[in-house]
């Protein structure tokens, strides 16, 4: 099982618990993608603002 698997199976039973039932399987996988696609962006940009913001020696 790959880690996107997992994290949709983790994500579909937090929201079932929570009431929610409406979604399919490829939601699910959809909105990890997604989630995967930003914390990639957000992490990117948090690396070149350290960059940026590195004292010169």
């Amino acid at each position: 099982m790959s880690v996107k698997a997992i994290m949709a199976t983790i994500l579909k039973d937090e929201l079932t618990s929570r009431g929610v039932t409406s979604l399919t399987e490829s939601d699910y996988e959809a909105i990890i993608k997604r989630l995967i696609e930003l914390l990639t962006e957000l992490e990117l940009g948090l690396a070149a603002r350290d960059i940026k913001n590195k004292p010169k020696s």
